[in-house]
């Protein structure tokens, strides 16, 4: 049986760093969500679309507190980071300072520069007084020398950019060649090569020229003044019934101002040709909205409606029709530029030009046969089930003949580039201007949705996911806001803004890697320090959403890279995510490809980190920045740190990214970051020999303890977390307590995954949420299923959150979930995700016989009594809504409510955890006020739970609801 015994600490053996001690993580949050406009971001975000890009100074802060010693000044710190006003605080300490400014900034007036009197740490590289500052610390810390600092998987390149910028030797190493591009732009190019704006300019002219000229025929002018930049598009397939045309448009708006005013698309049916034509409308002066309401269109989730007759399509029809190709393509409005900016109708030439476009693609050899690789269709992918097969399919044809013409153009200036550079020179010209078409096609490709709110193309990588859009855009490149002119604009401002920040630094130590994080092309105990941010589980699949620029990309630059784009695709088998497509066909009955895909994420995780391991000397350290929310995620992370025998010194959560509600996040990442880091030992035989299993039982205690007291310190830091990342930043101390006993085992040897911490820690922090949210009865002395449905609405904010979360809380409190779903119908699925359901879901109407009553709804509302307190409170609802308010008194009293205290517990818990704009929010208010409070006996109304100011309480009518 495993014995209690305490670990070697470790920390006594090394010398202490900055990151294992106290950090200023207030005022480096407030710095973080500053960064956050997105009008004004680092220029590194403009060079081309990547995804979860960390925020400078977030970023700043681990380069920096990984390399620094122990006990350096928080105002040093935060000075040396470029936060704070250069004339001094007047007394006050930099952590004070701002953020006193932050809590008035609502009241400020002018820009936040000016509030708090000092630009965006971005901005702002470190003076050489800073860096000289730095250097000597640092030499003194690691033995003379500066501190090479690696990011192994790189991505955007937020990280080994900031340590570039502190002149510290730096190494950047990615997988995919997307994102490697820019890293040689930023660490390679910016530091090398310098500006190059007049070059770039000269060749962008030439490119742009050579394809507008050529693409003109496929783009015509009513005018020379009124020059077509953008065609709205959606698709059309033959009504079975009548033969008309369908328009697939959910909406017909253009460019909406608001929800009654802007422009829109006016179908008119042809009998003639049974096909539809379009004008365009401004709204509300040229029509009424009675007269014709832009928000209804023909397409909807279930199908499309006929425009002539009443049929409608079924949605599985429509997949059919597309997978045979049984569908065409039409415009529905025009926008130009040069006369103003507005909308147009299609004219019957711009019909002719989509054809020339088409016939030009059959007839153009090489157009015909380029991008004929077959599309890798991912778990989440939305457009193969409609035949995109191909990376052709991906573009109408005139999007393919438009990107084919700069490519072209690119071809031909190529070889005149590389004879008047330098073969450096060149290769970073010719890496920039590929990556000006590169991101022109996130936003000139059918899977970039037109965005009615700016009246031009979303981008397509937006969602993470590859989408068929019913409206999308045929983007004319040769003109408009977003042209070729317009992204090279971006692009060559952003790399000569990167250039600017490292203008001061003679000599740069700068190293670009393309390859296997698991395989690094580096000598054994040569790294100092390693700062990385991993690869995000399973909510970016990055290879599969690079695709798209990848197969572009290759025509451009295959010849220069020819190692990096090697492949048809990118690389798919040594990427670290839990991919679970990639197990589609062996996963069975023993494990899911859930499970198969968790695994492979540990295993290649734990091989890089063993490789990390590897490159580090002895007591060199590792900083993992780790922002995502499922728990599932965190375990698998934190098996792969401690198998491969680092040992975690320490935990700090920092706020990262905007507070954004769960039914809007844009995948598994959190709003927070934990940094967690951990050193190699100095006898690297250490982990090997230390392996006394410690008992859960004596871990569990201390887990709860720390995940409590990190819950309670971060609601009182005044940070704008959602209570989601107060659970998620507990993760952080929870795993160093679990890493400080590791192996950790039951009373039966078994030993116990991190995973087992994590729900304590989950479960201990929705405890302190309910002690600092929920007035009045202990939740606990509900029933577990009632308990979970209040603690998910207070926890999530929302009906709608990820499964593993609503999993793990139901875990919590003693319920599995799985099991009460069909009983209870107290949730269901939506796109993979828990939503929970309403009163309106769940109660039987009573205003039906019995007989006719749907079996499908679970709560009789004629029960007399309720083993689910949630359920009697649902069922009052219901009855109140159908039967008005007396009707509901004496059903109340007939079961004896007004007595019940889990039926009060429960119906106060609701008034506070729900959504106060929503119906079932209004619906528990109705029974809390009134006559109805009255009869219950209640010690509470709504108005203890919300400003009256704003929310009417006056009793519903039964009408209301109707």
């Amino acid at each position: 049986m495993a014995q209690n015994n305490p670990k070697t600490d470790e920390k006594s053996e090394l010398d202490q760093l900055a990151i294992e001690g106290k950090l200023p993580l207030k005022a480096v949050g407030i710095e973080n969500l500053k960064e956050a406009n997105p009008q004004h971001m680092p220029p590194h975000r403009y060079l081309h679309p990547w995804f979860a890009r960390r925020p400078t100074p977030a970023s700043r802060l681990a380069v920096l507190a990984s390399v620094l010693p122990s006990g350096v000044d928080a105002d040093d710190l935060l000075r040396w980071m470029k936060i704070g006003p250069s004339q001094g605080t007047d007394g006050e300490s930099i952590v004070e300072y701002v953020a006193r400014k932050k809590s008035t900034e609502d009241e400020r007036d002018g820009t936040l520069q000016d509030h708090y009197d000092y630009p965006r740490p971005f901005t702002q590289s470190p003076s050489e007084n800073d860096r000289n500052e730095i250097h000597q610390l640092l030499r003194d810390q690691w033995d003379g020398e500066l501190p090479t600092v690696l990011d192994p998987t790189a991505g955007g390149g937020v990280i080994p950019f900031e340590a570039l910028r502190y002149d510290l030797p730096t190494i950047a190493n990615e997988l995919n060649p997307i994102p490697s591009l820019m890293l040689k732009v930023m660490n390679e190019y910016a530091p090398e090569v310098g500006s190059l704006q007049s070059e770039l300019n000269r060749w962008s002219d030439k490119i742009d020229e050579l394809a507008s000229e050529r693409l003109e025929e496929y783009f015509p002018s009513e005018n020379d003044r009124r020059s077509p930049s953008h065609y709205a598009c959606t698709y059309t397939v033959t009504c079975p019934d009548c033969g008309f045309e369908i328009p697939l448009v959910k909406k017909w708006w253009l460019q909406k101002q608001s929800s009654t005013s802007g422009v829109a698309a006016r179908p008119h049916l042809n009998k003639e040709t049974k096909g539809v034509e379009y004008d365009c409308v401004q709204l509300p002066d040229e029509v009424s909205k009675n007269e014709f309401n832009p928000q209804n269109g023909p397409h909807s989730r279930s199908g499309a409606e006929c425009l002539n007759c009443p049929v409608v399509m079924e949605s599985n029809d429509i997949r059919t029709a597309f997978k045979k190709g049984e569908y065409e393509t039409t415009i529905y409005g025009v926008k130009y530029v040069n006369d103003g900016s507005g909308w147009r109708a299609p004219t019957e030439e711009d019909y002719k030009a989509c054809k020339k476009a088409s016939e030009r693609t059959e007839s153009d050899f090489r157009l015909n046969t380029i991008l004929t690789q077959d599309r890798y269709i991912g778990d989440e992918d939305r457009a193969g089930p409609y035949g995109v097969n191909k990376w052709q399919d991906a573009f109408t044809d005139r999007q393919l003949v438009t990107h084919y013409e700069y490519l072209r153009a690119f071809e031909e200036v190529e070889d005149e580039i590389r004879e008047n550079h330098s073969e450096k020179e060149a290769e970073a010209i010719l890496t920039i201007l590929s990556l000006v078409s590169s991101k022109a096609i996130d936003r000139n490709t059918r899977f970039a949705p037109l965005d009615t709110g700016k009246g031009y193309p979303a981008n397509a990588l937006g969602g993470k996911h590859f989408t068929l859009q019913w409206s999308f855009v045929d983007n004319n490149l040769c003109t408009g806001n977003q042209s070729w002119g317009d992204n090279f604009n971006r692009i060559r401002d952003s790399y000569e803004e990167l250039v600017s920040y490292l203008q001061d630094i003679e000599d740069p130590e700068s190293e670009v890697l393309v390859g296997d994080a698991a395989e690094l092309d580096i000598e054994t105990n040569t790294v100092q320090a390693v700062v990385i941010d991993p690869p995000y589980y399973d909510s970016i699949i990055y290879s599969e959403l690079s695709d798209i620029c990848y197969v572009w990309l290759k025509e451009y630059l295959g010849d220069t890279f020819t190692k990096m784009f090697s492949g048809e695709l990118s690389d798919k088998d040594d990427e670290a995510v839990a991919n679970v497509a990639e197990y589609e066909e062996v996963a069975d009955s023993s494990k899911s490809k859930k499970e198969f895909a968790s695994e492979d994420y540990e295993d290649k995780m734990a091989e890089i980190f063993q490789e990390l391991y590897r490159v580090l000397e002895p007591g060199g350290v590792m900083t993992v920045m780790f922002t995502h929310k499922e728990s599932s995620a965190w375990d698998t992370l934190t098996k792969s740190l401690i198998r491969s025998g680092f040992t975690v010194t320490s935990t700090h959560p920092i706020t990262s990214e905007m507070p954004q509600r769960t039914d809007t996040r844009g995948g598994g990442s959190a709003d927070s970051t934990l940094l967690l880091t951990g050193r190699k030992p100095v006898d690297a035989n250490q982990h090997k020999t230390d392996s006394t299993p410690t008992l859960w039982t004596d871990v569990r205690t201390d887990t709860r303890d720390v995940a409590k007291d990190a819950a309670r310190e971060l609601l009182n830091s005044g940070l704008p977390l959602t209570k989601t990342d107060v659970i998620i930043s507990a993760f952080g101390p929870t795993l160093k307590v679990y890493a400080d006993a590791y192996p950790v085992v039951d009373d039966q040897d078994n030993e116990v995954p991190p995973r087992r911490a994590l729900e304590e820690a989950r479960e201990a922090v929705t405890r302190v949420l309910v002690e600092e949210y929920l007035e009045g009865e202990r939740l606990d002395d509900l029933d577990d299923i009632t308990e979970w449905y209040i603690l998910s609405w207070l926890v999530h904010e929302s009906d709608t959150f990820h499964y593993d979360d609503g999993h793990q809380l139901g875990l919590g409190v003693g319920v599995d979930i799985d099991d009460i779903k069909r009983s209870t119908k107290i949730w269901g699925k939506k796109r993979g995700d828990i939503q929970l359901k309403t009163h309106e879901d769940r109660v039987q109407d009573i205003t039906l016989p019995p007989e006719e009553r749907s079996n499908r709804t679970p709560v009789d509302p004629e029960a007399l009594s309720y083993t689910i307190a949630l359920d009697a409170v649902h069922a009052a609802m219901h009855v109140y809504e159908k039967q008005g308010e007396d009707v509901t008194i004496d059903w109340l009293k007939e079961r004896n409510f007004d007595t019940d205290a889990g039926f009060k517990a429960t119906l106060k818990a609701l008034l506070q955890v729900l959504p106060q704009n929503s119906s079932e929010w209004e619906a528990a208010r109705d029974l809390a006020i009134g006559r109805t409070h009255d009869a219950l006996g209640l010690e509470f109304t709504p108005t203890d739970f919300t400003d009256p100011s704003e929310d009417s309480l006056e009793q519903s009518e039964l009408g209301d609801h109707a």
